[in-house]
């Protein structure tokens, strides 16, 4: 071997492993969702992301920040795709309604992650210690009620829905609906049990919605 392939050989040894953040990031989401905040130690997440402490502490400063991007991860990757359901104008509220409940619960129930949703999942066993995390974990539930009930309130105002049809009533009991969902994936519900929930809000629709026409999309 030359004197030159030798140098190379040896600045290649050791040579540190690039950090691959969204591996990071979703190899963290799973930790958390499945175990929740608090009980997912650094040491944990050590081991989960295959990063070293100082290298997770210079990319999110603390287990904290790590969590606040780890959230971002799931809207990115899931909630959004979600509430594109919601979306389609050529779709009447029913359907879109429906559309997004049944993309939830094949979400919750993806044998390939941890069963429900993530932010009801981590907001559970929280102590007083974790208000800041509590507090962004309610902004996200919060947010999820918003998102229905502007939908509901742009179908409101095209006809879809009766007059004196109550949208932030209506979306906070579907959001209640959701959380329900999530705590039956949680404790091992299936496919077909949350879409049987679904059959029957579908059912309950037009006396919750006061439905005055749909769109037939034609």
């Amino acid at each position: 071997m030359s004197v030159t392939q030798e140098t190379k050989v040896k600045k290649g040894r050791g040579r540190p492993k690039l950090f691959d953040r969204e591996q990071a990031l979703d190899r963290a989401l799973e930790l958390f969702w499945a175990h929740g905040y608090e009980a997912t130690s650094l040491a944990d997440l050590v081991a989960a992301t295959g990063a070293k402490a100082p290298t997770l502490y210079a990319e999110f400063e603390n287990k904290e920040g790590l969590f606040r991007a780890v959230m971002e991860r799931y809207v990115e990757m899931f909630s959004a795709q979600r509430n594109a359901t919601l979306q389609c104008k050529e779709s009447g509220v029913a359907t879109g309604i429906e559309n997004y409940f049944r993309s939830t619960a094949a979400c919750f129930t993806d044998r390939d992650k941890p069963a429900g949703c993530f932010f009801i999942c981590t907001s559970t066993a929280l102590s007083a210690d974790s208000e800041e995390i509590a507090d962004m974990l309610r902004k996200k539930h919060r947010s999820q009620e918003a998102t229905l009930n502007a939908f509901l309130q742009e179908r409101k105002a095209l006809g879809e829905l009766a007059e004196a049809t109550d949208t932030a009533a209506l979306s906070r009991y579907l959001t209640c609906v959701l959380q329900g969902m999530s705590v039956r994936a949680r404790e091992g519900a299936d496919r077909a049990e949350l879409d049987g929930i679904v059959d029957t809000l579908m059912q309950l629709w037009p006396m919750l919605s006061g439905v005055c026409r749909q769109k037939t999309g034609r």
